[in-house]
């Protein structure tokens, strides 16, 4: 039995940032959370995407934006867990 949440089929979205075109390609599970954390918050998708690649780009050694995005839905798992 296969879970779509351990799929790791790649998807490719183009978003915009700061008026910027650019493609980003991450796992389903990963785009499902984000739009999860982004509906959450009261934004879309691609507000969610700036505000992160703008905490991102302010850091020393950022990581990809890929990265960055993975990196905060695991932020965000982890701060819900220990809320529960």
């Amino acid at each position: 039995m296969s879970c779509r949440c351990h799929s790791a089929r790649m998807h490719k979205r183009s978003v915009t940032i700061d008026g910027h075109r650019t493609s980003i390609s991450l796992e389903d599970a990963f785009w499902s959370e984000l739009s999860t954390i982004a509906r959450a918050r009261g934004l879309s998708l691609n507000a969610l995407v700036a505000e992160i690649d703008h905490v991102r780009s302010a850091q020393a050694n950022s990581p990809n934006l890929s990265s960055a995005l993975r990196l905060h839905v695991l932020g965000e798992l982890r701060r819900r867990t220990r809320q529960d």
